[in-house]
């Protein structure tokens, strides 16, 4: 057994302080978000852009959906009409009034090269065959501190995420499939198999660069448990991707025409309401009250920090990580980046429970000994 696992899960073993102050924590992010929600659930809410927006019966919502993925769309058929990727993305950027400076902001190819080659809904049915993995992994190889019952309900929860594949748009949207494929990543990793977790996270990472915040936070992993093998093989696919993302940047800026628009940067400093409205947005709390769903986002992070194991601790970086990450750069429109957390991220809701009942167990025996 992996030593991440041996150590058990942590709340059973924190100090009746640390188990007090874990549980302030969590009843301050749940009241913060609450109060972070606020605004939007008076009305300023962010403007729909993802699959799972698209699958609403308002008809803002169908209008701002095909923004975004009505271009990926047209893009994605000039290139299997025989266009290239870089000529076809910038002239439909430049005619539909999207910047095209600095590089970034024109997707990687690799999403509209596997739509050329298997179509939009072979990479919808890809998707689900990822998803798919991603519960395999939970439930029958992964998560050794879980229970059979825990892991059930998260693999639920993963299908409720993973089926929203099934929505006509998904094939466009690279942050959910990188997402898809960054959850497969988290639960199909294994110390003397971690092949078919690589393959995973390098795929997200042709898709989306956003991945590769996960990818460093792997190395930095496999360098504190000296895997050498993993780490050279970690590094080595950052390097290709650095190397990967300058050809990309070069055939852009080939390509970019003087009066082309630019970026308004994201340096927004918007705060963590913008990863809370994301989950609000794209989850299935999207269905609930406002100022229900709010607390109920942030106790996956809780049900996760207490899963302990290589698992736990890894997810809690990663998702602490994006969250902050979107909190400082991201602007409100950017709120779908936390579909790259997506699935993975409400299957913490399973292990939410059983954590904050070990925290109050850790009280209640401290003061049994005290009486």
């Amino acid at each position: 057994m992996e030593r991440w696992e041996a150590l058990g899960r942590p709340f059973p073993h924190l100090p009746r302080w640390g188990a007090a102050l874990v549980l302030v924590l969590a009843l301050a992010l749940a009241v913060g978000a609450a109060v972070a929600i606020a605004p939007s659930a008076a009305g300023d809410a962010p403007a729909p852009r993802s699959i799972a927006s698209a699958q609403s019966s308002a008809p803002a919502a169908n209008a701002r959906a095909k923004g975004d993925m009505a271009l990926y769309a047209r893009v994605a058929a000039r290139v299997a009409a025989g266009e290239g990727y870089h000529a076809a993305a910038l002239a439909e950027h430049r005619a539909s009034g999207y910047p095209t400076r600095p590089f970034v902001t024109i997707r990687l190819p690799t999403l509209a090269w596997l739509q050329a080659a298997i179509g939009t809904h072979g990479v919808r049915w890809l998707a689900l065959v990822l998803a798919a993995g991603a519960i395999a992994a939970l439930v029958w190889r992964r998560l050794p501190l879980a229970s059979i019952e825990e892991r059930i309900i998260a693999a639920a929860l993963l299908a409720a995420g993973g089926g929203a594949a099934l929505s006509r748009l998904a094939g466009y949207d690279h942050d959910f499939i990188a997402g898809v494929l960054l959850s497969l990543a988290l639960f199909a990793y294994r110390p003397h198999r971690w092949w078919p977790a690589f393959l995973a996270a390098a795929a997200a990472l042709a898709v989306r660069e956003l991945a590769a915040p996960f990818v460093l936070l792997w190395l930095a992993f496999a360098l504190a448990g000296r895997r050498k093998g993993e780490a050279l093989a970690l590094a080595a696919l950052l390097a290709l991707f650095v190397a990967g993302l300058a050809a990309h940047a070069r055939a852009v800026d080939v390509l970019r025409l003087p009066g082309d628009l630019a970026s308004q940067g994201w340096n927004a400093l918007a705060g963590y309401g913008v990863p809370l409205a994301g989950l609000l947005e794209l989850t299935g709390l999207r269905h609930l009250p406002p100022l229900l769903a709010a607390p109920l986002a942030v106790l996956p992070l809780v049900g996760w920090a207490g899963l302990g194991g290589r698992t736990g601790l890894f997810a809690l970086l990663w998702f602490t990580g994006l969250a902050t990450g979107m909190a400082l750069f991201a602007r409100p429109a950017n709120y779908y980046w936390v579909e790259l957390a997506l699935p993975a991220y409400a299957a913490g809701l399973a292990f939410a429970p059983r954590a904050i009942g070990e925290l109050f167990g850790r009280l209640a025996a401290r003061t049994a000994k005290q009486i």
